[in-house]
């Protein structure tokens, strides 16, 4: 029986992908939502919320991009000259709000500094993100299996929407975590917050998705062909309902259904980029059959891969299972 690596290996990758974009997302967004939050005490409760587990979820980023370069060679060799800014961007981005978590709880001078490179670094390295996805979304120039564009090819306005975009996205996840881990006049404020994030992650969504289909003629004729569009027709349909509820679950009081939702929301987005570019790894033109390494370089990853990825979900799972619960003011904090 013949066995489709690059498939298999397409689905480890998003499996990944995906994973860090729901974990660290609402990592991020809590770096962008700290400057509405600036009472004695809130942002270390904030930042509590996620000490045990944050370092963690960016293993999934680490094991996507490996993954990306044994088994998707000409991918990796493609994608990262048409993003090496964005890239940079984002690392730097990451550092120096790694660097921020770690120092300002122990900081009493410069906290304040440190509290704005935590913002600053969630800004640009979920900015920086939403260019990249934009820029894959948009299409990148290959030729002969190479990169033909030029450094600053990113640097359109579709692209650089998708990154305020993502700012919404990880904003309203990040509010919904902290409904869900805080409790008091923190909480009723994050549910405050949440409200006009969610009428803005609608309103993003949408332009986005009319912009793609504007922009992109084979992306609109893979969504509005038939059968397909009938087979596709509920991830916009999903959206919307889970914007509802959203609302609706914030006027009740609910603690959970907001994030989760919200992580739906994520969910149905990622699924509407693997519909739109699939089997494309980089679009136009660039499938994943074509990027692929050798076939028994990809079995030998795979094995590495097998006995990898159970350790960091079971690992992770636990991480989350044990520091389950709400935070609160008097907890002894991150040291």
């Amino acid at each position: 029986m013949h066995i489709d690596l690059p498939i298999i290996w397409a689905a480890i990758i998003g499996f990944g992908v995906f994973l860090y974009v729901m974990l660290d997302g609402f990592d991020l967004g809590i770096g962008l939502i700290f400057p509405f939050f600036d009472r004695e005490g809130e942002r270390q409760v904030m930042l509590n919320t996620v000490a045990p587990v944050w370092d963690g979820n960016e293993t999934w980023m680490v094991l996507g991009g490996a993954s990306l370069y044994a088994v998707f060679p000409v991918a990796y060799a493609t994608l990262l000259p048409a993003t090496y800014l964005p890239i940079i961007a984002m690392l730097c981005g990451l550092i120096f709000r790694g660097v921020a978590f770690e120092v300002r709880a122990k900081a009493r001078r410069t906290q304040h500094l440190w509290d704005l490179a935590f913002i600053a670094g969630s800004g640009v390295a979920t900015f920086a993100q939403g260019v990249i996805l934009g820029t894959l979304l948009q299409g990148i120039p290959i030729r002969d299996g190479k990169f033909a564009g030029g450094a600053f090819d990113w640097f359109t306005p579709f692209n650089l929407f998708t990154g305020l975009g993502l700012l919404v996205t990880y904003a309203t996840l990040g509010c919904g975590w902290l409904l869900m881990k805080t409790e008091g006049e923190l909480r009723r404020r994050m549910g405050v917050l949440m409200r006009p994030l969610t009428w803005v992650l609608g309103a993003t969504v949408g332009i986005v998705s009319v912009w793609t289909i504007v922009g992109q003629s084979a992306v609109a004729a893979r969504w509005f062909s038939l059968p397909n569009l009938f087979y596709f027709l509920p991830v916009p349909v999903l959206v919307i309902a889970c914007l509802v509820g959203i609302l609706v679950c914030l006027r009740r009081g609910s603690d959970r259904a907001p994030f989760l939702l919200t992580l739906a929301i994520l969910f149905l987005g990622y699924s509407g980029l693997i519909i739109s570019i699939f089997p494309n790894i980089v679009p136009p033109s660039l499938d994943i059959w074509s990027a692929s390494a050798p076939r028994s370089s990809q079995l030998f990853t795979l094995v590495g891969a097998a006995i990898v990825i159970p350790v960091i979900l079971v690992y992770t799972a636990m991480a989350y299972w044990v520091f389950r619960g709400k935070v609160r003011h008097d907890d002894p904090g991150y040291h």
